[in-house]
């Protein structure tokens, strides 16, 4: 596969409400990034349509995804959700980033394991695959159980590896096993709440961000 410099290897998506960002986004981003050679974009949404709605504003968690990423060149913070009106649709942010890239560019959209086995639920699903190849990150040992519909789609469209997305721009799906890191935006929140602390849960910037801004009841 195309290594990161020539500008002609993939480019991976990430999204999330990133409420906040935390350790667990990060590792799977990275080793999803590595695995494909490719730069992530990770992409706050701005209106999650299929979850609730976040607690810091988009501002705030801009600045965390940020705080975050400094130092580092493979993770690009992105805010082209909260830049957009209405409803943070997938398949309308592909369709942006495969007209910036254009036609022959491998875009490769990142989903948890959960995210994708409800991927039959999203606004225009199947257009996903028009604008991107699709990987399922999956836990050591943990495959994915989906529902008849999508099923097909992931038996017609799975490719033996990732260096196969590599071959075309978008249409292909693929599993990539990354480091479980049970960490949850929710759970981070919750310890925020009773007064703990979530060091070692977030970067320590986005800590000290956290706690400089009274968010999440810290």
């Amino acid at each position: 596969m195309s290594v990161l410099a020539d500008g002609h290897g993939p480019v991976a998506v990430l999204g999330g409400t990133f409420d906040p960002i935390h350790n667990a986004h990060l590792r799977v981003a990275l080793e999803a990034g590595e695995a494909l050679g490719a730069h992530v974009h990770m992409i706050p949404a701005s209106v999650p349509p299929h979850r609730e709605q976040p607690l810091a504003s988009a501002a705030q968690r801009m600045t965390m995804l940020e705080l975050a990423l400094a130092g580092q060149q493979r993770l690009l913070a992105d805010p082209r959700e909260l830049e957009r009106a209405g409803a943070s649709y997938t398949v309308d942010t592909l369709a942006q980033l495969r007209m910036e890239y254009g036609p022959s560019r491998p875009l490769v959209l990142l989903l948890g394991a959960d995210a994708f086995a409800g991927l039959s639920t999203w606004h225009r699903w199947r257009e996903l695959f028009v604008h991107a190849h699709i990987v399922a990150l999956t836990r050591p040992g943990h495959g994915g159980v989906f529902e008849a519909e999508l099923a097909s789609e992931w038996y017609a469209r799975r490719v033996a590896n990732l260096a196969e997305l590599g071959d075309s721009p978008a249409g292909r799906c693929a599993p990539l096993e990354v480091t479980a890191l049970e960490i949850s935006a929710s759970a981070v929140r919750a310890a925020l709440a009773r007064g703990g602390s979530a060091r070692y849960l977030v970067p320590a910037a986005v800590d000290d961000f956290i706690r400089q801004h009274a968010l999440y009841g810290s």
